[in-house]
């Protein structure tokens, strides 16, 4: 891909010696690679803490009845899974992670346009998260509205709301700060002959991604503002008996949260881009087609936030409109998944780890994305709505598939981010177990919400017991895959064969750069001269 590029004789971005020392030479670092390993560490923390919850979660509804804890401690537990998984691992995920370690190797930069703003995001992603968890055990107990925080619940609860709303509100900063610091990182440090259409697909769905983060974000820190004076003010803007409308909030919510979603599976697509042409050791079908269907996704996502709310009581044409946009936002999905089934045809398939990553990702993505057209059809959404129907499709598409690219990104770009090699016999022991305890745990929640159970509800009727059983034997299972996992490649970070530059022969700019990388990425700033997945 470029014509000269030398080898750098500076140590790794790992040894590099700075002006601190010890911790506080990383969180003082203004490395893109610190940074984004910084933000790896902390999610795994953040995301123990939901797991661990979740599973909680499952053992309270293995059967009817109190098990393991009450009704407030139940709700207490899914409010903090929900704010913890989406705000603080799910939204900031991919691009926090990969985006700031690998988007200005990909692009041929030696970091991102302002590393200043970019530690700074990291510390305010820090401050929040604290914000958001000592709501747990500040004030009058853990708040229990659900990650939603719907009006009017939100400011008549007695338990203690400010700091998890003034958490989610903190962190909408850090996503602002990343999404500017990517757009222009994009538009200025290309590398020359870097044009649009010859950037590799991960950095064009951060592209899209940080439009989103940069124009929607506002919308919800206004909103979780407004339920913040609601709450000490008593204004008026949601509370019907101040003269406001609860479902005012509703809109204001989901006209972010629903392109959040897109927040969190626009890379995860990117990632799949980047890992199917790799293993399949050939250029990526529709590369245009796939530019093109992540623009389109990012933009038709803003307008698609009614169908969260069909049983709210919108207006016919508003039904019908918000029902035929949910269907118009499937068809670039349905391009991408085209497109990575027509890159396969007739490939040289290497089936090594990352590849049965996105493989997996296929599947679940598939099953997410055609239980969601379920939903988008108006008689389907009344009859499933707040169901267990419900709570299985969001964790096929948001679970599912961020975290199933999340993994396979872990797997692809491991060697080149620790300079080892990580165990390939426990990764595919581990993947195994945990994609089947994965859908061992969701599947059954398809058949529980068409029957009729109800979502958030902490005890459920006898005729319901039977799939709570297999899903909550499926928690347990998908638990213990995700223990190998991440044993497996904590030990290998420390103890794994040292990996080359280009153990997987990929064709884009991080595998002509060090494993692990300098502290600079390159000696000299490539020139490129060819497509992003020239294998011909």
């Amino acid at each position: 891909m470029t014509e000269t590029l030398k080898q750098t004789p500076t140590p790794s971005f790992l040894e590099y010696q700075g002006r601190f020392k010890g911790i506080f030479a990383w969180i003082f670092s203004t490395d893109h690679k610190r940074i984004g390993l910084l933000y790896l560490y902390s999610m795994l923390v953040f995301f123990s803490i939901a797991a661990t919850l979740g599973l909680m979660m499952k053992l309270e509804l293995i059967a009817p009845g109190r098990t393991i804890m009450g009704a407030q401690t139940y709700n207490s537990f899914f409010t903090l899974h929900g704010i913890t998984m989406i705000f603080l691992i799910v939204v900031p995920g991919l691009p926090a992670v990969f985006g700031n370690f690998f988007l200005p190797i990909l692009i041929g930069a030696k970091d991102v346009a302002f590393p200043k703003l970019n530690l700074f995001s990291w510390w305010i992603y820090i401050v929040g998260a604290f914000i958001a968890l000592s709501s747990q055990f500040l004030g009058d107990g853990p708040p229990d509205t659900g990650w939603t925080f719907y009006a009017p619940y939100s400011f008549k609860t007695g338990t203690n709301m400010l700091p998890a709303v003034t958490g989610a509100f903190v962190l909408g900063f850090s996503s602002i700060a990343t999404g500017i610091n990517f757009i222009v990182t994009i538009h200025r440090l290309r590398a020359p002959g870097m044009k649009w259409m010859k950037m590799p697909l991960f950095p064009w769905a951060l592209y899209g991604t940080a439009w989103i983060q940069v124009l929607a974000t506002p919308i919800v820190g206004i909103t979780l503002l407004m339920v913040v004076l609601e709450r000490t003010l008593q204004i008026g803007f949601f509370d019907p008996a101040l003269g406001g409308d609860p479902i005012l909030y509703q809109h204001l919510f989901w006209i972010y949260s629903h392109p959040a979603v897109y927040i969190m599976i626009l890379p995860a697509m990117g990632v799949i881009s980047e890992i199917i042409p790799t293993f399949a050791r050939k250029t990526i079908f529709g590369y245009t087609a796939i530019v093109v269907s992540t623009l389109a996704i990012a933009f038709v996502g803003y307008f698609v936030w009614g169908h969260h709310m069909f049983t709210s009581g919108m207006s016919g044409v508003a039904l019908y409109t918000f029902s035929i946009l949910t269907f118009l936002v499937a068809i670039p999905s349905a391009i991408k998944i085209f497109n990575w089934v027509a890159t396969l045809h007739k490939a040289s398939i290497d089936l090594q780890t990352p590849f049965l990553w996105a493989l997996c990702f296929l599947f679940v993505f598939m099953i997410g994305g055609l239980s969601g057209m379920v939903l988008g059809a108006l008689s389907a959404n009344v009859h499933l709505h707040d169901t267990a129907f419900v709570v299985a499709h969001f964790h096929y598409i948001v679970f599912g598939g961020t975290g199933f690219a999340f993994f396979g990104a872990l797997h692809y770009w491991f060697p080149k981010m620790f300079g080892r090699m990580y165990d390939k016999s426990w990764a595919n022991i581990g993947l195994a177990i945990f994609f089947t305890g994965f859908n061992t745990l969701y599947l059954p929640m398809f058949y529980l919400g068409i029957t009729g159970m109800p979502r958030r509800y902490y005890d459920y009727v006898e005729r319901f017991h039977g799939p709570n059983i297999v899903s909550s034997m499926g928690a347990m299972l998908m638990i213990s895959g995700l223990i190998i996992l991440i044993t497996n490649l904590v030990r290998s970070a420390r103890h794994g064969a040292k990996a080359g530059k280009d153990p997987w022969k990929g064709k884009t700019l991080e595998w002509t750069v060090d494993s692990p990388p300098s502290l600079e990425n390159f000696d000299e700033i490539p020139l490129v001269t060819q497509d992003p997945y020239d294998y011909d």
